[in-house]
């Protein structure tokens, strides 16, 4: 076989070629920026004359043959409870081909493959009855397999090599692997068991019914050890969590059973909410035979929100594999690509595969450049039922499968009565995922013993099933009985596998007031080495964010330089033109270009920069333009990857149109990685409602949850401009809701216990600082920017070199520049956002100068207490102090200011005898939408908006 691999390499220089004519229904850009990764491609020997002449003169065999491998599944026995509907298959008749001899001997030769691809295969003779024998015993078995609907050749002849070649004699388990699957089987259900007498009312989400996933899981595990991998990381719901977690991720019982009595699971010391025990996790170092080195397998925690964690996984698969890709590039090793190391094993329920489309978009994913992990492994375990959901009402589709077939990934169906070929189905679903570094799913179908959780009566509603169920024995037993009628195993031997565990078990209950789960937990551990939790004493809140003029226009330069031969669009040469002009002047800075400068300088200090979203490499409102196409030949260049000579790489990954899905990836990418700044903006900040999911349940929630830091960033376009209700908001209430913002007036630091900061910034100076205090902390807090869209080519609101360098830092409050004299203010209107310059602009028209002051709130989330009363001191005898905002009154910040400025009028007054703490609310009324669509009704409603600041004066 020719194993053909392009060349598409982590950190060499771009390069360009000229398109060429592709079959394929998809056009993409030559994209050989940084993080960019193409697939492997493969091809296998074709047929030679011999074989195809021998395919057409038995072109009804051929027919018969690939039939088989079509249809064989809708046959076969997968079904441990029976009750699929399962119809008579006529295509798999050899009488429907005209086939209806059995002695007949056929020439096989390029039709079925005997042996393993690259043996040389003459003609070969079977009889009929040989050739259905052994097609049945592949094809119709207890594992079904769908790989026929693939467009690659390639693919269904690597299957078909692989299935029909192999023997009987090469499918034995050795008895002491049946052994360990044995063993494996027992425990969980004697651990499943010991939990049901000693907390008769725990919700467990047990395996029982479904105890073959352990062996699944370990071969995969074996598999993946003695093929190189050193990770998996894992992400999967609450079903059988407790079996894997103790019985192959070696989290001690005695811990699991101080978290059931009600103890915490995490360490001592920290402010903590911690999160339920079907939630728990582990990150072991575990060997295998044949692995040269120890697998480190992470099961990450998961939220309740079914399937929400995948793209978690994924993101944190893809960081990991980059970290080992570019130290092993440093060294000069190239050939390494996504998935040698590193692999993302995802499991799910039947009902959530099918019925989540976080789960589509995942698999949308799977083989984009910037976003491939090198194939995941997807194992369902599928019981056949949603709560009491059954399949009928809960897909559309024969197969909770089959919405993988988007993507054209094979599928394995197997019988979960029968571990051994559990086990089989995982290897084969490895082999193809380590060879052809694509997304399998293995369908392993099983039974829910008891109901959604223990508690639950399942008989309400599926009667049928559970009289089918509460017959039969268990998978464990079942398989115990077939060792020992073929000696394997001798009576005495399986029960002691049981007694010696449940003694074990009962040993470790004891133990479990002294064995808290938080001993096992290590936090700040490895590539998180060297940080700090934000509450220490050695966080560094508020660091030193200015650089030297010198560094500035060097990344200024670097952002648009263009190479020799390249040819950018016309209308890019007066972008380039421009942001070379404002960095030799000093001023004019736009928000485009303080960014590539926060992004520039943050590479230089060796940090890496993710940038992902929806046309994140041009920007949505053609602002950014990170990255070049030349118009010639499509090729893309990132000029800050060029021209600068320093650690860090920056990737812009285009992302397909997805936010859930994307937004968890990028969200797993800062969990591996708080050495790079990873940002996920939405092409309108209203859109980030598509990833409410994870936003409440991982960003404002996993610290106090599970102890876990992000540096995440959200830019997320804001302001009201015409747009209409769903271009205008980025809905800031939701966000400073989701926050613990402090209610009360405090002293000292504003933002060590703060779940996220929430910023709507008003100058690139300001947004520059914030990127780059998001990477110079020396601890990690998600980061939610209420973005520009009018500022920013706005000329006021432009900022100069002098903003950005020694000595300046991110100011939470903004004092208006235009007041000299405080004294003679008679009111102050707090706010935020692009409001502030129609403000001055109408003030100056209305030559209120000097008589109402505008104070810009920049950070909503913490609130710096601090700060506004630092600013409100100078206008301590002003009678009138207003907030005014353009979203409506039940929009908007003014929710999460209203007391929190009260707090702070509190204390002034206090310290001046003589101000109110009251702050009056102006803005627009309360409304079902961000902003109208009617046009004279928005101008309408915008003009009262400004009115309200000067009414009276």
């Amino acid at each position: 076989m020719n194993n053909v691999r392009t060349s598409s390499h982590l950190l060499s220089a771009p390069r360009t070629r000229r398109p060429t004519l592709c079959t394929r229904l998809r056009r993409s850009y030559y994209d050989y920026s940084y993080g960019y990764r193409e697939h492997r491609k493969f091809t296998l020997p074709d047929y030679t004359t011999t074989q195809l002449e021998n395919r057409t003169a038995n072109a009804p065999l051929l027919r018969y043959v690939d039939s088989l491998r079509t249809h064989g599944h809708r046959a076969a026995r997968i079904d441990p409870l029976d009750l699929l509907q399962r119809e008579e298959v006529a295509a798999l008749s050899p009488a429907r081909y005209g086939l209806d001899d059995p002695s007949r001997t056929y020439n096989i030769n390029g039709i079925i493959w005997t042996r393993p691809i690259g043996e040389d295969v003459g003609p070969e003779h079977w009889p009929l009855e040989k050739i259905a024998h052994h097609l049945r015993e592949v094809y119709v078995g207890r594992i079904a397999y769908e790989y026929m609907h693939s467009p690659s050749k390639t693919e269904r002849l690597w299957f078909s090599h692989l299935l029909e070649s192999e023997t009987q004699e090469s499918r034995k388990v050795g008895a002491e692997e049946r052994k360990r699957i044995h063993e494996m089987m027992i425990k969980s259900e004697v651990f499943d068991q010991f939990l049901q007498v000693k907390f008769p009312n725990l919700k467990r989400y047990g395996l029982e019914g479904g105890e073959s996933m352990l062996p699944a899981l370990d071969a995969l595990f074996s598999s993946s050890a003695q093929a190189g991998v050193e990770h998996i990381i894992i992400g999967m719901p609450h079903r059988g969590r407790f079996n894997l977690l103790t019985g192959l991720l070696e989290y001690t019982p005695s811990s699991l059973f101080y978290k059931i009595k009600g103890g915490s699971e995490l360490p001592d010391g920290y402010v903590a909410a911690g999160d339920v025990i079907s939630h728990l996790t582990a990150s072991p170092a575990l060997r295998y035979e044949g692995g040269s080195k120890p697998l480190r397998v992470s099961l990450l925690p998961n939220p309740s929100h079914l399937e929400a964690i995948n793209p978690v996984a994924l993101g944190k698969t893809r960081a990991k594999q980059f970290a080992l890709l570019k130290t092993l590039a440093q060294a000069g090793e190239t050939d390494c690509r996504p998935g040698d190391r590193v692999m993302c094993v995802q499991l799910h329920g039947d009902a959530s595969f099918t019925g989540q489309g976080v789960v589509m978009e995942g698999l949308g994913l799977s083989n984009l450049p910037h976003y491939t992990v090198g194939g995941s492994v997807h194992l369902v375990v599928n019981n056949s039922i949603g709560y009491t959901t059954p399949a009928s009402s809960a897909r559309s589709s024969l197969y909770c499968s089959d919405v993988a077939k988007m993507i054209n990934a094979p599928v394995l169906h197997v019988n979960g009565d029968y571990p051994e070929d559990v086990q089989r189905a995982m290897s084969i679903a490895f082999k193809y995922r380590d060879y052809f570094r694509k997304d399998i799913i293995v369908d392993l179908i099983v039974y829910r013993r008891w109901g959604h959780n223990e508690l639950d009566e399942p008989a309400f509603t599926q009667p049928l099933m559970y009289e089918k169920i509460r017959s039969r024995r268990s998978v464990p037993a079942l398989y115990e009985e077939r060792l020992i009628d073929e000696n394997v195993l001798t009576k005495d031997a399986a029960e002691a596998v049981r007694t010696q565990h449940k003694d074990f078990l009962a040993s470790e209950l004891a133990a479990a007031p002294s064995h808290p789960p938080g001993s096992q937990l290590s936090v700040l551990q490895g590539q998180w080495k060297g940080m700090v939790w934000p509450s220490s004493t050695d966080a560094r809140r508020d660091p030193e964010t200015g650089l030297g003029k010198d560094v500035l226009r060097k990344v200024g330069r670097a952002s648009v330089a263009v190479p020799e031969g390249f040819e950018i669009h016309p209308r890019l040469q007066r972008h380039v033109k421009h942001r070379l002009q404002t960095m030799e002047r000093g001023e004019g800075l736009d928000w485009a270009t303080a960014e590539a400068l926060a992004f520039g300088s943050l590479m230089l200090e060796g940090y890496d920069v993710r940038i992902s979203g929806q046309d994140v490499g041009r920007g949505t409102f053609s602002q950014r333009h990170a990255m070049l196409v030349d118009q010639r030949t499509e090729g893309v260049v990132v000029p800050l990857n060029l021209a600068l000579e320093g650690g860090g790489r920056l990737e812009l990954a285009n992302s397909s149109l997805s936010e859930m899905a994307v937004l968890g990836f990028e969200y797993g990418v800062s969990w591996e990685k708080p050495d790079m700044l990873p940002i996920w903006e939405a092409q309108f900040g209203d859109f980030f409602n598509g990833a409410q999911v994870i936003i409440d349940t991982f960003i404002s929630s996993a610290e106090t949850k599970w102890l876990k830091q992000s540096g995440i960033v959200l830019l997320l376009p804001h302001g009201l401009d015409g747009a209409g209700p769903e271009h205008s908001s980025s809905r800031i209430e939701r966000m400073l809701q989701l926050t613990n913002d402090s209610y009360d007036y405090h002293e000292g630091s504003e933002a060590a216990h703060v779940n996220m900061h929430v910023a709507f910034p008003t100058t690139p100076a300001q947004y520059f600082h914030l990127l780059r205090r998001q990477m110079k902390r020396n601890y990690r807090k998600p980061l939610i920017v209420a973005g520009p869209k009018a500022l920013l080519r706005l000329p006021a609101a432009a900022s100069t070199l002098d903003e950005l360098s020694g000595g300046h830092k991110f100011q939470p409050v903004l004092d208006d520049p235009a007041i000299s004299d405080h004294a003679g203010v008679s009111r102050v209107v707090l706010l935020s956002g692009k409001l502030y310059y129609d403000l001055v602009r109408e003030r100056t028209k209305r030559q209120l100068d000097g008589k109402v002051a505008f104070v810009r709130v920049e950070e909503l989330s913490p609130f710096p207490f601090g700060a506004a009363l630092d600013v409100m001191q100078r206008y301590a005898h002003a009678g009138d102090v207003r907030w005014l905002q353009e979203e409506p009154r039940n929009q908007g910040a003014w929710t999460h200011v209203e007391p929190r400025l009260e707090a702070v009028m509190a204390r002034l007054g206090r310290q001046s005898g003589s101000v109110s703490s009251r702050v009056a609310f102006r803005g627009r009324k309360e409304d079902a939408v961000p902003a109208p669509g009617i046009a004279s009704l928005y101008a309408a409603q915008q003009k009262a908006v400004i009115d309200a600041a000067f009414e009276g004066l």
